[in-house]
């Protein structure tokens, strides 16, 4: 199957990596339609793909009779329409992460493909960090003894200066940085241990300094502004209204315990300590993804270094991994990557984390 991509937000931050890994698996695809709202990136972008049809309208993309395949990529509260879109067309789909702006969108997503032949796919990257699936594999080997307690650090500090941009505003992300960063982490956990959380408690906050305003630009170009340019005491800013700070506690189905704290604020910085820790009757594992390295406690016993993980990065992931996926989700065959079922589960959990940062309380993660 030859995939003949459309690509809806063609020009952000995560369109634009994900065009190049197309145009280089030029075996197994092509660009044919890009729809962006900034007609200038467009056109750059246009010409770099040979895309032969070029819109400000994202229908245009996915009723395009050339394409099959569409990616959604737009801020996370214009997910919704363009998915039920693309299923209704007969489109296979990749959208991006949150997959809507709560979990009932996600399960209309979900409704809308699950009795199709279509292929789709939520790109929850970690899975595919080599040192996460061999994690993986140490906890489902029982090695651990029973997993009791799981412990998840996600730092992923913007510039001090960085402008405001989308991902800012409560509008249009779907719950800052719990969703941004949290649907990674939770997915992540969830795919190691083979469980679902049943409840969580979250405090959640803005605790950047308010940000330079200039306008609608993408993070992209807001990162490098941040790179030449010095704040600047006369420029106007603007406060984030979407949660950049949490620290979730939450129960696992087990009854295991779970900790997780996220965070985009420039001051918390990664790589002091590890990001995940398994703690089991047995043993305790760590996970280090800033140096591809694991370390095994056993009980009354120093830490020590179990592995270091050869890690060569991402390659191509459409040829590596979407590609695939959807041809076998096309094929009816059975799919080890994520996808549209995981993003509603994972948008479960994280729509029961805002709610909670907002109300004070435990609040159940929905199950079905």
């Amino acid at each position: 199957m030859e995939f003949r991509v459309g690509v809806v937000g063609a020009t952000g931050y995560i369109a634009t990596p994900y065009r190049r890994e197309i145009r280089d698996a030029s075996a197994e695809a092509r660009i044919v339609a890009l729809c962006a709202r900034r007609r200038n990136l467009l056109t750059e972008a246009a010409r770099q793909d040979g895309a032969e049809c070029v819109t400000g309208d994202w229908r245009e993309v996915v009723e395009h009779p050339d394409v099959n395949l569409v990616i959604v990529a737009t801020p996370d509260a214009l997910h919704h329409q363009a998915v039920l879109a693309a299923a209704a067309a007969g489109k296979h789909m990749l959208c991006e992460k949150p997959v809507g702006v709560d979990a009932a969108e996600s399960a209309q997503m979900l409704a809308a493909y699950s009795d199709s032949a279509l292929g789709h796919f939520v790109p929850f990257w970690t899975r595919y960090v080599p040192v996460f699936a061999r994690a993986r594999d140490i906890v489902q080997s029982g090695e651990l003894g029973t997993v009791r307690a799981v412990v998840y650090r996600w730092h992923n500090p913007r510039p001090t200066d960085m402008p405001y941009t989308w991902r800012d505003d409560e509008r249009l992300s779907a719950g800052g940085s719990i969703a941004d960063v949290g649907s990674h982490a939770y997915d992540t956990m969830r795919w190691i241990l083979g469980q679902e959380a049943v409840r969580v408690l979250a405090h959640a906050d803005v605790i950047s300094p308010p940000k330079p305003d200039l306008g609608e630009i993408n993070l992209d170009e807001a990162l490098q502004w941040s790179a030449e340019h010095q704040r600047d005491a006369a420029l106007q800013t603007r406060r984030g209204t979407a949660f950049d700070y949490a620290a979730l506690a939450f129960e696992w189905d087990s009854g295991a315990v779970g900790s997780l704290v996220l965070s985009h604020a420039p001051f918390l910085r990664k790589g002091l300590a590890p990001e995940l820790e398994f703690h089991g009757t047995l043993a305790s594992l760590a996970v280090d993804r800033m140096h591809s390295r694991l370390s095994l406690a056993r009980a009354d016993q120093p830490a020590e270094v179990l592995e270091t993980i050869e890690d060569s990065g991402f390659g191509n992931r459409f040829s590596r991994h979407v590609f695939p996926a959807l041809r076998a989700h096309a094929a009816g065959q059975p799919v080890d990557h994520p996808d549209l079922e995981d993003g509603w589960r994972v948008q479960c959990f994280t729509d029961a984390a805002a709610r909670s940062a907002k109300t004070g309380t435990w609040v159940a993660v929905a199950s079905e």
